[in-house]
C-alpha cells in the first residue's frame, strides 16, 4: 500500500515540524534506550561490577547503529518491545551482549527515556514561544498609541490601543513561558528503581550496598543531563508527571486560541488582518474573501490539545499500586501528539505574528462612530463648567444619545449624537468646542505607557535572557 492508501497523522503530514517529530520518532526513543543502557553499564563499571572498558565502548560506538528490522522481527516472536531491542543492541556489541540492561527492568529505559524525550520537547517549545513573544513585542511597541475601540461583552466600551491590547496576548504566554520553564527546571528521571521500587536486583548486584546503588543512580541522571531521580517510585515514574507537562501545553493552547479568536474577529471588523499569500485563494466560491484560516487553525488545533490533557489525568488517576499497563498505550499517543500539536500551533503563531495587518483608517473610522458616546461624560463637565446642572444636562445627554443610537441602528444612519448636543441650548456649547474634544488620544487613559512599562518591565528580561535563540521565522506547508 501506499501512504495514499492508509491513514496518515495530519500532525506528521501537514502541522508539525520535522524537529518535533524527530523527537518523538522510534531513531530518538532507541537511540535513547542505548544511551541509557551505557551509562548504566558505565555507572556499574566505575562501582566495581565485572564490565569492561572494551564493553562500554562496545556500547557507546553502536549507539545509534539500530537495525529495526532484527528487533521487528524479534518482537513478533518474544512480543516485547524492549527485549527485542536488547536482542538487537547485543547483535552488534558481541563483546557487551551479556551485559546489557543488567539490574535493570524495562521502565529503567522506557520511562527515563519518556522523561527525555518531554524535556527535549519542552525545549522546542519554550524556543518558539520566546519567538513569539518577541514578535508580539515588536508589534505592540509599533502600534502602542493607535487609539482603537475596546469591547466588553463584545460591546463598545471605553477606548485602547491596538499595542495595549497586544500586551494582552503576551501576558498571558508569559505566564505560559513560565509555567514552561518551571516544568523543564523540575523534571526528573525514574533512576533505575526496579521491578517495584525496590531496586532490589541492584541490592543483589552491589551486595546490598546502599551507598553504592544511590551513587549509581546520580552517575546515571548526570550523565543524562538530570540533576535529580525521583526519591521514590513504584515500578514506573509517577504518571501525574505526564499530566503536568501536557497541562504546561495546554495552557499555552488556552492563550493561543484566545489569541485567535481575537484576530478572527477583527478580520471580521477589518481591522487586523493575518497574512494572506499573494497567490492564497479565500473560498472556492467567493473569490474576493480572505478568510483568517490561520487564526482558525490555531483555534482547531488548540481545541484539540485543550481536550488531550484529560487522557494524562485519567492515566495518572487510574494506576494501581505499584503499576498497570493501561497507561502505556494511552500516554504513548497522548504525549507525543500533545507536543505535535503545541509545535503546530506555535507554528502557526510564529507566522501569524510576525505579519499581522493593521489598517489604521479603519480602526479610526469605527472609533469616531462611537466616539460621541464614549465623550458625554466630558462634554457634560464643559457644560457644567459653563454653568449647567449636571443632573439636567445628564437626562439631555441620555435622551440625545437614545435617539441618536436609534438613528444609527433602526435607520443605518450617521451618529448625529454632536449636532443634537450643539443645537440644544441647555449645554452652551458649539460644534465646534465638542468636536475639539473628540480626539481619540485623550481617551485612552495610560495605555501607550502601560505597554512602554509592560515591554520594559515584563518582556525585556525574558528576550534578553533568551537572545541566543530570538529571530526564528516558520513556512507553513499548507
Amino acid at each position: 500500500m501506499t501512504k495514499y492508501e492508509t491513514y496518515e497523522s495530519p500532525f506528521c503530514s501537514r502541522y508539525a515540524s520535522e524537529e518535533m517529530q524527530y523527537v518523538f520518532s522510534a531513531q530518538k526513543k532507541f537511540s535513547t534506550f542505548r544511551r541509557l543502557w551505557t551509562a548504566l553499564a558505565r555507572a556499574e563499571m566505575k562501582l566495581g561490577l565485572d564490565i569492561t572498558e572494551e564493553q562500554v565502548a562496545e556500547l557507546e560506538a553502536n549507539i545509534d547503529n539500530i537495525d529495526f528490522a532484527a528487533a521487528e522481527a524479534r518482537e513478533k516472536i518474544v512480543r516485547h518491545d524492549v527485549m527485542s531491542h536488547v536482542y538487537a543492541y547485543g547483535l552488534v556489541c558481541p563483546k557487551a551482549k551479556g551485559i546489557i540492561h543488567l539490574g535493570a527492568t524495562s521502565c529503567y529505559v522506557g520511562d527515563n527515556t519518556d522523561v527525555i524525550v518531554m524535556r527535549d520537547a519542552l525545549r522546542i517549545v519554550h524556543r518558539k514561544l520566546v519567538n513569539v513573544i518577541a514578535n508580539l513585542a515588536e508589534f505592540a511597541n509599533k502600534y502602542k498609541d493607535i487609539p482603537c475601540l475596546a469591547y466588553t461583552h463584545l460591546q463598545p466600551a471605553q477606548l485602547t490601543t491596538v499595542g495595549k491590547r497586544a500586551t494582552l496576548w503576551m501576558q498571558e504566554l508569559l505566564m505560559d513561558l513560565e509555567e514552561i520553564e518551571y516544568r523543564m527546571k523540575s523534571l526528573k528521571l525514574l533512576g533505575q528503581k526496579g521491578t517495584t521500587g525496590t531496586q532490589a536486583s541492584f541490592v543483589e548486584l552491589f551486595d546490598g550496598d546502599g551507598e553504592k546503588i544511590k551513587k549509581l543512580e546520580q552517575m546515571i541522571a548526570e550523565e543524562m543531563g538530570f540533576e535529580k531521580c525521583f526519591a521514590v517510585s513504584g515500578q514506573t515514574y509517577p504518571r501525574k508527571l505526564d499530566y503536568q507537562v501536557v497541562s504546561a501545553l495546554a495552557g499555552l493552547a488556552e492563550s493561543c486560541s484566545k489569541f485567535s479568536y481575537d484576530i478572527r474577529l477583527l478580520q471580521n471588523f477589518k481591522e487586523i488582518e493575518e497574512p494572506f499569500e499573494e497567490n492564497q485563494i479565500g473560498s472556492s466560491a467567493m473569490a474576493y474573501k480572505r478568510n483568517p484560516m490561520r487564526s482558525e487553525r490555531i483555534t482547531a488545533l488548540s481545541r484539540y490539545l485543550m481536550i488531550d490533557v484529560l487522557n494524562p489525568a485519567f492515566t495518572a488517576g487510574t494506576q494501581w499500586f505499584e503499576r498497570t499497563l493501561d497507561d502505556s498505550a494511552n500516554k504513548r499517543i497522548a504525549v507525543a501528539e500533545a507536543f505535535l500539536a503545541a509545535d503546530a500551533i506555535l507554528n502557526i503563531m510564529l507566522n501569524v505574528t510576525s505579519g499581522l495587518v493593521v489598517y489604521d483608517k479603519v480602526i479610526r473610522q469605527r472609533v469616531m462612530k462611537e466616539l460621541p458616546f464614549m465623550a458625554t461624560e466630558n462634554i457634560m463637565m464643559q457644560a457644567v463648567k459653563k454653568g449647567g446642572d449636571r443632573q439636567q444636562l445628564h437626562e439631555a445627554i441620555r435622551q440625545h444619545s437614545m435617539a441618536a443610537g436609534k438613528i444609527v441602528k433602526e435607520e443605518g444612519g450617521e451618529n448625529d449624537l454632536v449636532d443634537r448636543i450643539a443645537s440644544d441650548p441647555i449645554f452652551g456649547i458649539t460644534k465646534e468646542e465638542i468636536l475639539s474634544t473628540l480626539q481619540p488620544e485623550h481617551f485612552t487613559g495610560r495605555a501607550p505607557e502601560q505597554v512602554t512599562e509592560f515591554l520594559n518591565e515584563c518582556v525585556k528580561p525574558v528576550l534578553d535572557a533568551n537572545k541566543d535563540v530570538l529571530g526564528e521565522k516558520a513556512e507553513l506547508s499548507v
